[in-house]
């Protein structure tokens, strides 16, 4: 079985001839360096210059994370425009987001008021990207394709998170120092130029074969009730990840932004390893185990985070939480899992997308309840109760996991002139 994993595909072996697919991936590469660029400052960014303290980090996360809330009604409203267009809109908005972080003050509501609008771009390119791959793929080939676009994507943030250091050090040429706030605006004017040339390739993405768009424009059928529970589940995971687990790096082990960056690129590099391979996993032996296994070595990873410091030295310590960052971050590609099961069960590509849809939102109403919970419970009670919750979340998905019965609905395949 392992040599038919390990098999070589191509990505005309993933996607439909049909379609010109290189501006799609050549689009997510770019969008990846701009969100890496955003991600590896905006910890330190926070940190240093805003000087939030634990629980206004959960406040921040909390409005950052709203948009995931709302992608259903945002994308309700968008309902009648294709993906391809709804692409080009979710980077015009992280476009204005970096705008007003660039050009306006440093006061906390203003910089939160366009790191959401920044996040809202950003989710809405997060939904579109799934849907196209899972558009674009050949049949049976949902888990590659998507692990060809995340690789894509990967190179992208990897390049974005090691151009941070040196955008730095070339500030530091030009006397800009790191707690400097103009050296944070210039960097982020900088990734607004990428977003940009992530938008032209997106405009040379072609329209693809789709039927009219009918039906509600907010999709909810019980078929689908496992999927939302296990996207319920991803959220809570994603949230620890995201924010909180960058956040112990920041302040418990001082990591500066260019430590970051260095790690952010690191794991992204793996990712264009791993996800691929995933996806094949996931063809191969189907999307079930993959969730299973995914969230209980998610248990041995929210040890680390919450009791390394308890086990040994500091600098050790601090080493032992950054490989686990890496862990976690390979773990977190197996998401992928609930795509092709979503899939397993769609009838066609319209209700797919809107299902996406409903369960990005679905995994963010447990997020903003993570977002603000988690910042009080670590100021409170401890890093390690933060940890414990999201082991026990994880024990209880992949609980939840196993109720999965792999292919009892099998989505008719869509006819598409090759």
């Amino acid at each position: 079985m392992s040599s038919k994993i390990n098999k070589k595909i191509s990505i005309h072996d993933s996607f439909k001839s049909s379609y010109n697919v290189m501006p799609f991936l050549l689009s997510a590469l770019f969008f990846g360096i701009t969100n890496s660029i955003a991600k590896a400052i905006m910890n330190n960014y926070l940190a240093d210059i805003i000087k939030i303290s634990k629980i206004d980090l959960g406040v921040i996360e909390f409005f950052r994370e709203l948009p995931g809330l709302f992608l259903i009604f945002i994308l309700a409203w968008l309902y009648k425009k294709s993906d391809k267009k709804n692409y080009k809109i979710a980077i015009l908005v992280s476009v204005c987001g970096f705008l007003g972080l660039t050009f306006l003050g440093t006061n906390k509501w203003i910089v939160v008021f366009f790191l959401v609008m920044n996040s809202f771009g950003e989710h809405i390119s997060m939904q579109v990207r799934q849907s196209l791959s899972i558009e674009m793929s050949n049949p049976n080939m949902s888990g590659n394709a998507l692990g060809v676009m995340t690789g894509y994507r990967s190179i992208g943030q990897i390049l974005g998170f090691l151009l941070v250091p040196v955008f730095f050090l070339i500030l530091s040429y030009f006397n800009f120092g790191r707690a400097d706030a103009e050296s944070y605006k210039i960097i982020y004017f900088i990734a607004m130029i990428i977003a940009l040339v992530s938008y032209v390739f997106v405009t040379r993405i072609p329209e693809l074969d789709s039927e009219p768009k009918k039906g509600p424009k907010i999709y909810f059928h019980k078929k689908y009730s496992k999927y939302y529970i296990l996207s319920f589940f991803y959220g809570a995971r994603k949230q620890i990840f995201i924010t909180f687990a960058p956040f112990v790096l920041v302040l418990n082990y001082g990591a500066s932004a260019s430590v970051m960056a260095l790690l952010y690129a690191l794991t992204a590099g793996l990712s264009i390893m791993f996800s691929p391979l995933i996806g094949k996993i996931i063809d191969r032996i189907g999307y079930k185990k993959v969730m299973i296994a995914d969230t209980l070595i998610l248990i041995i990873v929210c040890f680390f985070y919450g009791f390394a410091h308890r086990i040994f030295d500091h600098q050790t310590a601090y080493y032992v939480v950054c490989a686990n960052y890496v862990l976690d971050s390979i773990l977190s590609l197996c998401s992928m899992a609930s795509l092709v099961y979503c899939k397993d069960l769609s009838e066609n590509q319209e209700e797919l997308g809107k299902t996406i849809t409903t369960g990005i939102s679905v995994n963010h109403l447990i997020s903003i309840i993570i977002a603000l919970l988690g910042g009080w419970i670590w100021q409170t009670a401890g890093i390690e109760v933060l940890f414990i919750i999201s082991a026990i979340l994880g024990l209880l998905n992949s609980i939840f996991a196993t109720t999965i019965k792999e292919g009892k609905y099998i989505a008719p395949k869509i006819v598409t002139a090759e």
